[in-house]
């Protein structure tokens, strides 16, 4: 059922008046579809991944105007790939662009090769798909999020792999062709700062979770690309002529990165008109925004109210959604046990600056 104007109390913090609201809980979510990342059409359908972190039986859904969740893009395909290949794996990014083609980043695993696969919203029929394998995918790659730029006609992808050898790995959506490009740079590399979360320091494979890039979004105007390792205190950004152009070498492109301002630990993020870069900053139960003049503010902040904030998408209402998962206490993060009490929801708030985009 979707919920209107329900302050999340006093715990908040606000950085600015801009803020002087508490988020709106959009939607809450029963156990069983925990929510990983959001997209939403041109037309204001909104589209949601469950997450694979839970082990849930379906990938994606579609958030109904009544709150309810129906499989997308057909039964078939929202689930585990059946014989003749239909389905999806493990679906982390989600994008819908501006032609409301929705783009589903279905990683690589055991027997399986990461890819992007492209849907479209309005005929509702497979539209294309990318496949992401060697050399530019590595074996110890884990393909995380995605930005799209139909004004280039490229996708770029966050692929954080090893937290050392973390990379972007650029598709050229006319020919197929895939590139991978600043692996290991100290743009896309995992800091050594440890991630705590409720005072307990999160664990990955057994060993302290230091992850690489994460966070990849675009602005409005498909000019820049933002992006930061999920462990790292800065967010960067770089043309996407740069991105594309193939006569730059590795130091070369690197020397055209640029330090955009601070950030905490975080996992996803998208970026205004006013060039306001949001970030869900999960370590401190928080979302919070790097302004254009490289400074950081916290604009919502509940212990409660915010475990582990992930994904963003904007709506062409003006609004800023963002998914709540528990995601430090889903199994894969908590030692094989999951410990979620099921806080899932979506909640929103208003842009800082315009949220019209032409992805």
């Amino acid at each position: 059922m979707k919920h209107h104007l329900i302050a999340l109390g006093a715990a908040f913090t606000f950085a600015s008046a801009a803020a002087a609201q508490s988020p709106e809980i959009y939607l809450e979510f029963p156990r069983d579809t925990p929510p990983g990342n959001l997209a939403i059409a041109p037309d204001g359908r909104m589209f949601m991944s469950v997450h694979e972190f839970y082990g849930p039986e379906l990938r994606i859904v579609e958030v109904m105007p009544d709150g309810s969740t129906v499989p997308y893009p057909t039964d078939a395909w929202a689930r585990a790939p059946s014989e003749d290949g239909d389905g999806l794996n493990g679906v982390l990014g989600l994008r819908a662009d501006r032609e409301g083609i929705l783009w589903m980043l279905d990683g690589q695993g055991e027997n399986q090769t990461g890819r992007v696969v492209g849907w479209n919203t309005q005929t509702e029929e497979l539209h294309a798909i990318y496949y992401i394998g060697a050399p530019v995918a590595r074996p110890f790659s884990f393909l995380n999020d995605l930005a799209v730029d139909r004004e280039n006609e490229a996708i770029y992808i966050s692929d954080t792999a090893n937290h050392v050898d973390s990379a972007i790995i650029v598709i050229d959506l006319e020919t197929g062709r895939a590139r991978r490009v600043l692996e290991g740079s100290q743009y896309t590399r995992a800091e050594d700062t440890p991630m705590v979360i409720d005072g307990r320091e999160i664990l990955l494979g057994g060993n302290p979770a230091k992850i690489g890039i994460n966070p990849i979004t675009i602005d409005p105007t498909n000019t820049w690309v933002y992006f930061a390792p999920m462990t790292g205190s800065a967010m960067y950004r770089v043309r996407t002529t740069d991105l594309l152009d193939e006569s730059l070498d590795a130091a070369g492109l690197e020397a055209r990165v640029e330090r955009y301002g601070d950030k905490p630990i975080s996992d996803g993020s998208t970026v205004d008109a006013a060039g306001n870069v949001y970030i869900t900053a999960m370590t401190d139960n928080a979302i919070g925004v790097t302004r254009p003049d490289g400074t950081y503010e916290v604009l919502y902040q509940s212990d409660d109210d915010l475990p582990w904030p992930d994904g963003f998408s904007m709506g062409a209402d003006g609004f800023v959604y963002a998914t709540i998962n528990e995601l430090h206490r889903s199994p894969v993060l908590n030692g094989g046990e999951d410990a979620s009490v099921g806080t899932y929801r979506i909640v929103r708030f208003p842009a800082l600056g315009s949220a019209i985009s032409g992805r």
